[in-house]
């Protein structure tokens, strides 16, 4: 006979007689409870400052119950840790917590005096209870002894989904017992989903969040200071950090500063990680947001190659080194990386510094923490393995870490990124004199610029015929000839600037000629201004100009031909609308959203366009978007964020409150237009001229009414039928409303809608009301004063308001 089974079995009968017949008292009001007393449903826990408070609780729509620990006096009910959440508590109200007498924790279904769930421990003690920590941490311990290191158990041990100053996060060696964080499976049910966030020991410690078993985002190795290669992290007052590394544990604890202990980590079902702290007048606040962006993406550039969220493509290759499969990589195929372009030989071999990056992933690597930066330079080049080297502790300036492996998962994070050093062929030492090449050739392509746009800007102002080496000049008999002497029959539009026209040169290229009024001042300033631009700008998502014709009194600007003409034409067509199935428009979103984040912050200026809309969005033979029309864009100095204007340009439907009404305008200008022509895609309606049987709301209004009604499917243009993605669909619904809210502090930058479009692991924030989201707003008033107005078919287009 087993003795020991039959002993287990005598205990358990004991306390399920002691529980049948334990008293229920409430434990509300109050931070402890003991074996005397049983928590039900109702029943509460309170920590001793108010802020945390344990009871049952159901999630979401869901009915079934759980006991979790959550903030006590914050609107709504964010929960931190769950104990039960693989074994609800289902069509029953007989339940219970209580504490027994050896020191556990355990929850009771009352009527099949079945234990749910429970805690454990090692130990035994003759008068424990159960406290709630104003920490939040849930601790069994002797009534008369309060130390940390003699509690029973606590639930900072056993985290969930939320990290919170003072819980360990990492590893205990000796209990073999690991501290980490794993996801929710969906918002109405807390049991483990398939996202983990963990402090991985392979190598050298770094932090690494995992869908099952595949790396998705990596923050690089401690520094001394904290996990490296951090792009959005901003420092949070609220706590400071603390990394422990010795044979026994290896853990990282956010310490708080008790100015404010609402601060958590918590890693969503979506996959995304925040780092948030609690601002009485603006909630949550996010000082980490995982993934930031799309070069957060694990290993996205392959081996050796760097992403740079600021470049189009992100990705490249480290400098000295050349993609490993050139093919693919113009095809933005980056998975097999890139290679040195002179390979190793060991003997002779050098390092080259690169700065301001995110460290490569660390689990092949090697670390000594005594060693000088000298004396890891000197390893490494014993080693004909080592790739690179770096100092490990930079608060210590000591310490160091070798690779010997490729080197995977680099971005720029200047000026937050770190120095490596990495092992180059003896025929790259000259560093100096490539640099002096680099340079040369950055002040040479600069130049270059300067003297296009000014000869340009010359042509246009005295009509020479100077020659220039990028922008072809051409002949107006020539494009009389292309155009068929600008017949009507090849007129394309009109705007404020004048007729468009398409062309045929004499080698079959096909063309579009923008041709300057002659009837209009307003033609001739905005052909300046769009050559002085254009010919700095250079992407894919935004028009090619060809070259221009300035002669006599004719000023005209030469473009590629866009066979599908401009978006509006066909997207607000009933017929043609059939040619833009979903996938067709959310590829058009995407790239007029790249377009947009090139203009505000990858090009050379720092550009906002100011009138863009569905008309202004070109579309090529494969229904690729390119934004043209920069006759009213203005740029920005660098440091310069937001400027005025009595002369308000722009088209009413599309222009955002602030600049319509108060003639202020910045990069969140055209944010609020992208968010208009993202709902009107995703509709097939225009925002300016749209009616409702139900409301006299415009686009915007009828959008966001949907949204709060948690209809957003209802917005769909019904050409689409059911052949979309529906999760695609929602996303750009909800990020269309983001950019149009009223605020321009509250809509996103183009970097960030850009990577919340790209990656459905991206938590959205709650949308806010728009700005003019009814048909009738103050600027109806106004349009008389438009003296130039040039009309399209329900578009008003502005050329002359005092701003107030």
């Amino acid at each position: 006979m087993d003795t020991t089974s039959s002993c287990e079995g005598f205990t358990l009968f004991l306390l399920i007689l002691h529980l049948i017949i334990l008293p229920s008292v409430s434990a509300s009001s109050t931070d402890t409870t003991n074996s005397t007393q049983r928590i039900s449903n109702g029943d509460t826990l309170v920590s001793s400052g108010g802020t945390f408070e344990l009871g049952f609780f159901s999630p979401g729509n869901s009915a079934n119950q759980y006991v979790g620990i959550w903030y006590r006096n914050l609107p709504g009910r964010t929960v931190v840790w769950v104990a039960n959440r693989e074994v609800p508590i289902t069509n029953t109200t007989n339940f219970f917590l209580t504490v027994t007498e050896p020191g556990i924790l355990v929850l009771i279904n009352d009527n099949s005096n079945r234990t749910i769930w429970s805690s454990n421990t090692s130990r035994t003690v003759q008068n424990p209870i159960a406290q709630l920590l104003e920490s939040g941490n849930l601790v069994l311990r002797d009534a008369n002894d309060d130390r940390p290191e003699n509690f029973l158990w606590q639930s900072f041990d056993y985290p969930t989904d939320t990290f919170l100053p003072g819980m360990r996060f990492g590893w205990n060696f000796v209990t073999g017992l690991e501290f980490y964080l794993r996801s929710w499976r969906n918002i109405d049910d807390p049991a483990p989903g398939e996202f983990i966030y963990h402090l991985d020991p392979t190598g050298y410690p770094q932090i690494l969040l995992k869908r099952s078993n595949v790396t998705l985002n990596r923050f690089g190795p401690w520094n001394g200071i904290q996990f490296s290669g951090l792009m959005n992290a901003r420092e949070d007052p609220t706590y400071f950090l603390s990394f422990v590394m010795n044979e026994n544990e290896l853990y990282y604890m956010q310490l708080s500063n008790n100015r404010s202990p609402l601060s958590r980590f918590s890693l969503y079902h979506n996959g995304v990680a925040q780092n948030l702290t609690w601002v009485d007048s603006r909630g949550w606040v996010v000082y980490v947001d995982v993934p930031g962006d799309i070069c957060d993406t694990y290993g996205l550039c392959g081996a050796n190659g760097v992403c740079n969220v600021g470049n189009s493509p992100s990705c490249g290759c480290l400098d000295r080194f050349v993609p490993r499969d050139p093919e693919g990589w113009f095809r933005a195929d980056w998975t097999n990386g890139c290679v040195r372009r002179t390979n190793l030989s060991c003997e002779g071999d050098v390092f080259r510094r690169y700065s301001g990056i995110k460290l490569p992933d660390v689990r092949f690597s090697w670390h000594n923490p005594s060693m000088t930066l000298q004396e890891c330079r000197a390893e490494c080049l014993r080693n004909c393995s080592c790739t690179a080297y770096m100092q490990l502790d930079i608060s210590r300036r000591s310490g160091c870490l070798i690779w010997y492996e490729d080197l995977i998962d680099i971005r720029i994070v200047s000026p937050n990124g770190q120095d490596i050093y990495i092992r180059m062929a003896s025929s790259e030492s000259d560093s100096e004199r490539m640099n002096g090449k680099i340079l040369i050739a950055s002040l040479t392509s600069v130049i270059g610029v300067v003297l296009i746009s000014l000869s340009l800007f010359l042509w246009l102002n005295d009509g020479s015929q100077q020659k220039d080496s990028d922008l072809t000049l051409f002949d107006l008999s020539n494009i009389s000839k292309a155009t068929n002497n600008f017949s009507i029959n090849n007129k394309l539009g009109e705007g404020g600037f004048g007729p468009v026209y398409k062309g045929i040169l004499e080698g079959g290229q096909e063309i579009a000629v923008k041709r300057s009024s002659k009837d209009s001042m307003q033609g001739r300033d905005e052909l300046k201004n769009e050559v002085v631009f254009i010919a700095k700008l250079q992407h894919r998502n935004l028009v090619r100009l060809l070259g221009c014709c300035i002669q006599g009194e004719e000023s005209m600007l030469i473009y590629e031909y866009m066979p599908n003409n401009s978006l509006d034409v066909i997207l607000f067509d009933e017929t043609k609308s059939m040619l833009l199935d979903w996938e067709k428009r959310f590829h058009i979103i995407n790239g007029v959203a790249r377009g947009l984040l090139y203009l505000h912050q990858d090009s050379r200026l720092r550009i906002i366009h100011r009138d863009l809309k569905a008309s202004n969005v070109l579309l090529d033979s494969d229904m690729n978007p390119k934004i043209s029309d920069f006759g009213i864009a203005r740029s920005f100095v660098e440091n310069e964020t937001q400027a005025k204007t009595r002369r308000v340009v722009g088209t009413y439907g599309y222009m955002s409150p602030e600049y319509a009404v108060d003639g202020l305008f910045s990069v969140k200008s055209d944010v609020f237009s992208f968010g208009v022509v993202v709902l009107e895609i995703v509709s097939g309606k225009k925002n300016r001229g749209f009616s409702h049987i139900d409301h006299n709301l415009n686009l915007l209004g009828h959008a966001w009414t949907l949204y709060k009604e948690d209809r957003p499917m209802d917005l769909v243009d019904a050409s689409l039928g059911n052949s979309f993605h529906f999760s695609e669909v929602v996303r750009s619904i909800h990020v269309g409303l983001l950019c149009v809210q009223k605020n321009p502090e509250d809509r996103p930058s183009m970097s960030s809608v850009v990577m919340m479009l790209g990656n459905e692991g991206v938590l959205l924030p709650q949308a806010k009301q728009p700005g003019f989201y009814t048909e009738r707003d103050v600027l109806a008033a106004h349009t008389t004063t438009s003296t130039n107005a040039a009309n399209s078919t329900n578009e008003i287009t502005i050329t002359m308001l005092e701003g107030r």
